[in-house]
């Protein structure tokens, strides 16, 4: 038999699994169920570097020991398919962003297979196949044609709302939304309502609805932007210009699920972090809602939300968003170019940065005063960037004794700062929040403590009809609107300027073929260059496309039944496989994607149409793997290069190196002329040893800082199996931790040495049928019991360590007996999958078999020593060590020690007077 060839048995075994779907799995099962999720990739076209499949690796290895230990395992793979970057490269080469997309999506097929992970390929899933994405606009219309029943606490279908419109009109209505923005009106004025009036009274109880919304408008990308696309005024893609911009937008009434969202979170087993995180984008806060009139305006009427009623009488002043719909009607002509000008500057910020920013203290007088409603006082009304419309109401009410970014503003523009309790100190140097003491200056609260002038407050307001308790939610409505061509078209057409959806029949709405991919020159989006895209071939179809978590906020139910026609989830596949076991993700996704996936999932909940009460049962997020980046030294105004031991002998810029021509910090000079023509005359001052040594230090993997390594080199070189183990060894799953490639030629070592337990110096297979000793037995249950607990609780690196413990005991023990190496074949192939099948058919087994063995069975008693060695000790300090039955009595062994010539030998003469034995740890000879 050959020496392990890795390249030879990958390819063997990955070719056996594609043809017999090896991984499959079945919707019916005698066996419990395990779903196993990875977190779907965009198929990029640089494909995979190194650090990307490393929650990928953990995943499998969970997979393939959860089917060893008899579960039922789905563990699918597919692809966000949809997205910015394939369409800026068609509005830049021209080619179909289909094309583009198909392409990468091949690489990352051919990539992922080369790791050899155990996904049931018949159930992919691309977001941007029609065949999909019709459900992903099925689930679309079931918001538009669905509410949110407060009393019921769910979503209910419209028919249900309209039935109570038609019965008792708008009275009693209960639903999750703003209740200003909707019509009052009797049964029977419902009943004569045209069809275009009853649409528009329902239309704001819709949980998808179309609403004049300000969003981050960025003209470079011909689209909007969520906030954590833009940065520093600029889109993240490209650098484009981005600012704030009223526009009609699709939404998603996320806000009616945001209890919901948060009960969830205390029934799933996820990160700390990530919870928290969640918790604090939802915002839950309990407070008041108050009305100031303004001054000169009777029907001008600004709402404030606040957790701090208590605060009123210190309220000097009211700070709207600069987007605030009364901002035209309260500015004075004195004032209106100071505004117009602060207005034009916040456009060019995102909201993001105005909420990040606490050190720039800008503001502008509207020339306007609102009306304190406790005591009549009038209080200036300014505009302030750090209010944003789309959160509260858009207006502060600003106390600046109780609130420091209220006390910084009234102290930049001059503002009054009254105290409002008597426990307030240092109100000359900052704001003090205090709830302690008693209220001064407060009216009706004097002398009241925090919890009473709370309780009275909030009854005066409401008994005046100039306030009431509330509770509210930091979390918005999702914008759900793309001016993009490459997403889910959304499935709406206008018909006398009013949204329909289309009939649940006429799915999928395909994305129709355009000539360009960039707006129209009239300022639509890209869908409006479709040619004669018409419903039925008269009504306009909507223009913006679904943003990018659209299709991934389901995906995870339709890998449950991906080619059922008829729904988009059967039920008894759903009921089946319920929620997701184990999910495997980027912590980046915390507020985004799984925030957006549990509220869809809820819906469908409501709907009826799923089983659970949360998608995902557990979360583990991988942490990042860093690049280990490479430094060359060029000394300044020249084309010479000197190594990193003699660089501070010159004045140099340091340099990025391409990590593939160093090979342990040292350059390959002969690549590096190559690899760029500015360098092909490069002369190096060298090590006195004649090498190159670049210098080093750890940052994120990018292709800019040439530190991308990619799997395929490696694989190439030491094999997936190898590259598997390395990449667990690193260090704790969920850590972040710098890429070497240097230490994989260790696991490879390890690899082949585990070969040789099989094949003697690479020679024909070895394996006896002999009985296994007491010391074999040992090291294997040693390791069977250490890597399933490592496996269960996802300490993948130590399972690592322990295979190389195991592999170096039974190398030492010249164990080549099948009771050991055939159980240690299994324990191992979670983890390196390849080479576990190869030895399990040379074992004898049927081809490709392993994943339906059976994992090895811990057996304590091959644990239990037979003989203890105690350190023996004269007066604390040990002299020598003597072995002892482990069954020996204290007794006993005080008599076998007292029987050596110990005592003799270091009791410099002196007798016994304790002999003090700790069974089964150590023996202390008193003298």
């Amino acid at each position: 038999m050959p020496a392990y060839r890795p390249e030879e048995i990958e390819k063997k075994w990955q070719a056996h699994w594609k043809a017999h779907s090896t991984f499959k799995a079945a919707n019916h099962s005698e066996k419990p169920k395990y779903y196993v999720l990875d977190m779907f990739p965009y198929p990029s076209g640089a494909g995979l570097h190194v650090g990307h499949p490393l929650g990928y690796i953990a995943s499998d290895i969970v997979t393939r020991y959860k089917r060893l230990q008899g579960f039922n395992v789905l563990h699918p793979m597919g692809f966000d398919s949809f997205g910015l970057p394939a369409e800026q490269y068609a509005i830049q080469t021209g080619q179909h962003p289909a094309l583009t997309t198909e392409q990468n999506i091949e690489t990352y097929i051919k990539q992922l297979s080369s790791l050899g992970f155990s996904y049931d390929w018949s159930r992919e899933v691309r977001t941007s196949d029609p065949g999909y994405y019709k459900w992903t606009q099925w689930i679309f219309l079931k918001l538009f044609n669905s509410w949110y029943n407060l009393d019921t606490n769910k979503a209910e279908p419209l028919t249900e709302l309209t039935a109570r419109f038609a019965e008792r009109g708008s009275e009693g209505i209960n639903a999750a939304g703003d209740a200003d923005e909707r019509q009052v009106f009797s049964a029977g004025q419902w009943q004569l309502f045209t069809e275009q009036q009853k649409l528009a009274a329902v239309h704001p109880y819709r949980l998808a609805y179309q609403q004049d919304t300000y969003v981050n408008w960025c003209p470079g990308l011909g689209t909007v932007l969520s906030n954590d696309e833009v940065k520093d005024g600029l889109s993240e893609r490209g650098g484009f210009p981005v600012e704030r911009r009223l526009m009609p937008q699709w939404n998603l009434r996320i806000t009616a699920y945001a209890d919901r969202l948060l009960q969830g979170l205390d029934t799933i087993d996820w990160p700390d972090a990530v919870k928290e995180m969640q918790r604090n984008w939802i915002g839950k806060s309990i407070g008041a809602e108050v009305t100031f009139p303004v001054q000169g305006h009777e029907n001008a009427q600004i709402k404030v939300y606040t957790t701090r009623v208590d605060t009123i009488y210190g309220a000097t002043f009211l700070v709207l968003a600069p987007e605030h719909e009364l901002v035209d009607e309260l500015t004075t002509p004195a004032q209106r170019a100071a505004v117009d000008e602060y207005i034009a500057a916040t456009k060019r910020r995102s909201e993001r940065d105005r909420m990040a920013d606490t050190k720039t203290v800008s503001g502008v007088f509207t020339g306007a005063y609102g009306l304190n409603p406790v005591n009549q006082e009038p209080v200036q009304i300014w505009l302030a960037d750090y209010v944003l419309a789309g959160y509260g109401t858009g207006a502060v009410m600003a106390v600046p004794s109780g609130d420091q970014r209220d006390y910084v503003f009234a102290k930049h523009f001059g503002l009054p700062i009254p105290a409002i309790s008597d426990a307030q100190q240092g109100l000359d140097e900052q704001a003090d929040p205090t709830k302690e003491g008693r209220y001064i200056n407060s009216g009706i609260i004097n002398g009241l403590t925090y919890k009473e002038a709370t309780q009275k407050l909030i009854a005066y307001l409401e008994e005046k009809g100039l306030g009431r308790g509330k509770v509210n939610f930091r979390l918005r409505d999702s914008i759900f609107g793309r001016q993009r061509y490459w997403g889910e078209p959304i499935p709406i057409y206008y018909k006398d300027g009013t949204a329909y959806g289309i009939a649940e029949s006429d799915l999928p709405l395909v994305l129709p073929e355009i000539s360009e991919y960039k707006p129209t020159e009239t300022g639509e989006p890209p869908l409006g260059r479709a040619q004669n895209w018409l419903y039925r071939g008269q009504y306009p179809y909507e223009l913006s496309t679904m943003p990018g978590w659209a299709g991934s906020s389901w995906y995870y139910l339709r890998y449950m039944d991906p080619t059922n026609e008829a729904r988009f989830v059967g039920e008894e596949a759903e009921q089946y496989w319920g929620t997701v076991d184990l999910y495997m993700g980027g912590a980046e996704h915390a507020t985004g994607h799984l925030l957006y996936a549990r509220f869809w999932y809820l819906f469908l909940k409501d709907l009826g149409l799923v089983s659970g009460n949360e998608p995902f049962q557990k979360l583990i997020n991988q942490g990042m793997i860093l690049g280990r980046s490479n430094f060359v030294y060029r000394i300044n105004g020249t084309n010479k290069f000197v190594t990193l031991g003699k660089k501070d002998q010159y004045e140099t810029t340091a340099l990025h190196a391409d990590v593939n021509i160093v090979e342990n910090d040292v350059l390959d000079i002969e690549a590096f002329k190559k690899w760029r023509d500015e360098y092909e005359n490069a002369e190096f001052i060298l090590e006195d040893n004649g090498t190159y040594v670049c210098g080093v230090e750890i940052e994120k993997m990018s292709k800019s800082k040439y530190n991308v390594v990619s799997p395929d080199v490696l694989i190439g070189k030491y094999g997936a199996d190898a590259l598997r183990l390395y990449e667990m060894f690193l260090g704790p799953l969920e850590q972040y931790k710098p890429w070497n490639t240097n230490g994989i030629s260790g696991v490879a070592t390890f690899l082949k040495k585990l070969w040789r337990l099989f094949h003697p110096e690479d020679g024909a297979l070895a394996v006896t049928d002999e009985p296994a000793t007491p010391a074999e037995l040992k090291a294997l249950h040693r390791a069977i019991q250490k890597i399933q607990e490592d496996i269960e609780k996802f300490s993948f690196n130590t399972s690592v360590s322990m295979f190389m413990i195991t592999v170096n005991e039974l190398t030492a023990l010249n164990s080549h007996k099948r009771a050991i190496l055939e159980p240690l074949v299994v324990l191992l192939s979670p983890y390196a999958p390849h080479l576990a099948e190869e030895l399990w058919q040379e074992l004898g087994h049927e081809a490709g078999s392993i994943s339906s063995a059976r994992y090895p069975e811990f057996r304590q008693e091959y644990l239990v020593e037979d003989t203890v060695t105690y350190p023996i000790a004269i007066n604390g300090k040990v002299r020598e060590q003597l072995q002892f039955p482990a069954t020996a009595t204290a007794a006993e062994i005080e008599t076998g020690v007292l029987s050596t010539d110990f005592l003799a030998r270091f009791g410099e003469g002196k007798s016994a007077k304790k002999v003090i034995v700790v069974p089964g740890r150590m023996v202390n000879v008193v003298v």
